[in-house]
């Protein structure tokens, strides 16, 4: 439904991004739980939100979320964040990214961010046998668990591609699955001003907005999105905050 890994300045994105093209109709044939009926089936124990306390049940909640990194742009996204106070969910990648930028990784957790996996190398899950799919998600859940001491608890699947195996082993693994419902495709573009439209015109009551940290027109849409969804009245939360009081359970799929 997206992305591909880290070489996205080469010869293989043309081939990638007409995947990309593909799955992101929306269309993966999973079923998926809204935010809302998380919230409906309270947990009993979910740990306090950081950022302050959000009851998205009384307000109108967004999350903002950004896949593949660790990146070059990662540092200045995370001042924009913390210079307008805003949370977001991080979906990251292993391979020459959480390799390459583990001081972004820690940073990302010291600010309050939620800090996921987007796998270790952005294989599509769905092509691979069991043990590759677990060698997958083990490896980043454990380097952020070293540099963080939290190991994820959510995790996004390269171009949103899931099936049932994926899901067991997710639920083996202590993960949930969070997909998207706002995209602005900024792998197609550096028009800053276009980003931020395009996730403007998509955007509602508990939206996930999937953007990617490591292209270079989207870290300078993100104050324009943030402020205008802000005077919107939308409140940003991390995707925990999101379900809450309710919870992300392993295996299920969220969007």
């Amino acid at each position: 439904m997206k992305k591909t890994g880290t070489t996205f300045r080469t010869a293989g994105t043309l081939a990638a991004t007409a995947a990309l093209a593909l799955t992101l109709s929306g269309c993966t044939g999973t079923d998926t739980t809204a935010p809302s009926a998380v919230r409906a089936r309270p947990a009993t124990d979910v740990q306090p939100a950081r950022f302050g306390t959000v009851d998205c049940r009384e307000v109108k909640c967004i999350a903002l979320t950004f896949d593949a990194g660790p990146s070059e742009h990662s540092a200045r996204l995370l001042d924009i964040l913390k210079e307008k106070q805003v949370p977001a969910t991080f979906f990251l990648l292993g391979k020459r990214h959480i390799e390459k930028y583990p001081e972004l990784v820690r940073r990302m957790a010291d600010e309050g961010h939620e800090v996921a996996s987007h796998t270790w190398d952005h294989k599509i899950l769905t092509e691979l046998r069991p043990d590759e799919i677990r060698e997958e998600l083990e490896r980043p859940n454990e380097e952020i668990e070293r540099l963080t001491g939290r190991r994820p608890t959510l995790m996004r699947p390269p171009q949103g591609r899931t099936d049932d195996t994926v899901h067991a082993i997710c639920r083996e693994l202590g993960l949930a699955e969070v997909l998207w419902s706002v995209t602005a495709k900024d792998y197609q573009t550096t028009d800053s001003d276009l980003i931020t439209r395009r996730v403007l015109a998509q955007s509602s009551r508990d939206g996930i907005i999937l953007l990617h940290d490591l292209y270079d027109g989207t870290v300078p849409a993100v104050p324009g999105i943030i402020d205008a969804l802000k005077e919107r009245g939308y409140v940003f939360v991390t995707v925990p905050q999101l379900l809450a009081p309710g919870k992300a359970e392993p295996g299920e799929v969220y969007r």
